[in-house]
């Protein structure tokens, strides 16, 4: 009789606000199996994507890196020669300390994103930017615009409790395909809708998996949000649903933005989002005569030009009026405030050095070439190691990314679970853990839950963690932090207890452990995050960032540069695939074979003024570059819109070129992010 295979909890490290609880099957010391979510979990409820569900291809994908790996051909030739550990790291370090020594420590730039959401295996690289004084790197391209439009207001990131969907009468998904990006959302939906009857109306600006489970879909132009907020505030006025109590006591200029909004009607709304007035009416009417009415607000959204106006307009909807008083109403994006860590140990804080530049992350393309924009006073970038991002195939302006990393007198480490569009750019390539291999801490932006995620089995071939590559890079640098001879899970111990959490024991006896605050504390029952306790319908875009004086005083349509004109007549949106997640599981086969292939989504009519017929190849492009995908023509597309699902491999493409070559690097108002939404292109026949 075969024994039963041993069962771990765990919780996804990838880059989703979900962070779901796991129950990972573990077959033996090198081999997982099924891959589920758990049901103690309250959030979770045992539900999770098929990406994760099917996570054992990806851990045990035959294409893997499983050693170091030296460039002994051009760069981007795909030549390389097995090295071992020791070779490479201290090659690395050997290249970091000959840049130091020639141009000083800003020349080094440590370059992290979202490829891991745990706590210290994306912490580690901080702590040794901040020891050595390397360049610093602010993160923009996922949150930037939808932080700053939400912290504009609320002054900090918090809302009602997600759990509290359930307890909805009235739902509305704006901006986020929630049935492909986070499928949780839908289980707390569910259960509205089954045992309350709750309505869904769904905000986006195309048809896709979410928008057919609604009563209602929405679909305004991309980047016409805040004229609609503004039009269904005004209707709240209007018709005597503004709460002008709760604005007298919450609200800093309840008086003034009344009297903006007169002007901002539903015909107003009607010419800008290209809705109908009966559309903007009938939106109004059911979410104004619903207590209960609970908004949840995605990140796409604020992927525009504008998008920091956007999201600030929307997040007044509530306060206008005073849904914020029972459970289940209320707006939520992001519940990141409520987590207190202490990163002093993990990030390295007590040795932060003044006067130190940063450098935002989206703009790593025209950095790397040396726009003095980006690199102020300071060194050209000359050595860089990354982890946990595919910069050659996320980042905008993509053409300047790949020229910049072709830079022969640049040093590029890439420390990587697969031969990634950047990894092919590297001087020395190290093969990294996955999260099942290694052990890390980690919190939510979509729930209020913190997990420990134990490692489960060995790690693949070589590979080594982001954490312990960190360490042993740190030490033949001579960093002395004692960070860096700690394991990971001693970092996290020491963490917890620091930041008054449960310690690793009590936490990994749990699997989590809920930091929800009470009611009135996600409801802003005692005030908002500001001096004065008032929800701010004026933010002082001028304090926020050195574009802020651009931006309008009060909520509104703000047209920002650079739309569509006669030569660039259509609008690019990219929004995620189902079976992807940014550029991670796009080498999965069981993802790819589900996706299909790269297409670009076109409504008949657009389809049939420019001679296009479905699934021809087609090309898109605009001044930074053009693109082939295959032409899906949909009723769900809007008029004069072009949708193209997921971060495609570039090499899915004719021209080895990915989809965020026609992206904008541009800093966006007012203090940067990036409009993956709010490009304009023409199209043609490829024929």
């Amino acid at each position: 009789m075969n024994k039963p295979n041993k069962i771990h909890y765990s919780a996804c490290a990838h880059d989703c606000p979900s962070t779901c609880a796991l129950i990972v099957e573990k077959i033996d010391e090198k081999t997982i199996g099924r891959v589920s979510g758990n049901p103690d979990n309250s959030y979770t409820a045992g539900v999770i994507c098929a990406k994760v569900a099917r996570y054992s291809e990806r851990t045990h994908n035959p294409d893997r890196l499983s050693t170091p790996l030296k460039r002994t051909g051009p760069k981007g030739t795909n030549k390389y020669a097995q090295i071992s550990w020791d070779e490479a790291i201290k090659t690395v370090a050997d290249a970091f300390k000959a840049a130091t020594e020639k141009h000083g420590p800003e020349t080094v730039w440590p370059y992290m994103y979202g490829g891991t959401m745990g706590l210290v295996q994306s912490g580690s690289i901080e702590r040794l930017r901040n020891e050595m004084g390397y360049t610093n790197m602010r993160s923009t391209t996922c949150g930037g615009l939808v932080d700053t439009g939400w912290l504009a207001g609320f002054g900090r990131r918090i809302g009602p409790d997600p759990r509290e969907m359930a307890e909805a009468d009235l739902i509305i998904i704006w901006g986020t395909n929630a049935v492909s990006t986070q499928v949780n959302v839908m289980t707390h939906v569910s259960r509205a809708k089954k045992n309350r009857g709750a309505k869904v109306i769904v905000i986006d600006p195309y048809a896709n998996s979410t928008t057919k489970t609604a009563d209602m879909h929405i679909a305004p132009r991309p980047g016409t949000d805040g004229a609609l907020a503004c039009a269904l505030m005004h209707i709240a006025f209007r018709d005597g649903f503004a709460d002008h109590e709760y604005m007298e006591k919450y609200a800093d200029v309840p008086d003034e933005f009344e009297n903006h909004l007169t002007s901002k009607t539903p015909q107003w709304a009607a010419k800008i989002t290209g809705l109908s007035v009966s559309e903007i009416e009938k939106l109004a009417l059911l979410y104004l005569k619903t207590e209960r009415s609970y908004i949840r607000l995605g990140y796409g959204v604020s992927r525009c030009r504008n998008g920091a106006v956007n999201v600030h307009a929307i997040t007044c909807i509530p306060v206008v009026t005073g849904k914020w008083k029972v459970p289940g109403s209320g707006i939520f994006f992001n519940s990141g405030g409520i987590y207190h860590f202490d990163y002093s140990l993990i990030e390295g804080l007590d040795l932060v050095k003044k006067g130190v530049r940063t450098i935002d992350h989206s703009r790593i393309g025209p950095a790397l070439l040396g726009d003095l924009d980006d690199l102020g006073d300071g060194p050209p970038i000359t050595a860089m190691i990354v982890q946990g991002t595919n910069p050659a195939a996320i980042a905008p302006e993509q053409q300047k990314v790949i020229n910049g990393l072709m830079r022969d007198d640049l040093f590029v480490c890439v420390h990587e679970q697969f031969m990634t569009e950047t990894a092919r750019f590297a001087d020395i390539i190290l093969p990294a853990t996955t999260f099942v291999e290694h052990d890390d801490l980690y919190k939510s932006g979509g729930h209020t839950f913190i997990h420990y995620g134990p490692q489960i089995i060995d790690p693949v071939g070589d590979s080594k963690s982001n954490h312990d590559v960190i360490c042993k890079l740190a030490k033949l640098l001579d960093a002395k932090h004692p960070g860096f001879l700690m394991s990971a899970n001693e970092v996290i111990d020491k963490t917890l207890k620091m930041s008054d959490f449960p310690d690793l024991k009590s936490l990994s006896a749990t699997n989590f452990h809920d930091c929800a605050e009470s009611f009135d504390k996600h409801h802003f029952i005692d005030g908002y995050n500001w001096p004065d306790k008032k929800f701010r319908f004026k933010p002082g875009w001028e304090n926020i960032g050195p574009r802020g004086h651009e931006l309008p005083q009060l909520p509104d349509h703000w047209e920002a540069p650079e739309g569509q004109d006669n030569d660039h007549p259509f609008k690019l949106i990219t929004p995620p695939a189902r079976n992807f997640l940014n550029s991670t599981f796009n080498n999965t086969p069981s993802s790819l074979k589900r996706e299909e292939r790269p297409t670009l989504q076109i409504h008949p009519e657009d389809a049939v003024k420019n001679n296009i017929d479905d699934g021809k190849i087609i090309t898109i492009g605009n001044k930074n570059g053009q693109i082939d995908l295959f032409a899906k023509i949909v009723r769900g597309a809007k008029l004069g819109v072009l949708v193209a699902e997921g971060v495609w491999p570039n090499a899915s493409h004719n021209g080895g070129q990915g989809i965020n070559v026609l992206v904008s690097a541009e800093v966006v108002a007012p203090n940067g992010g990036v409009a993956y939404h709010d490009t304009a292109v023409w199209i043609k026949n490829s024929a």
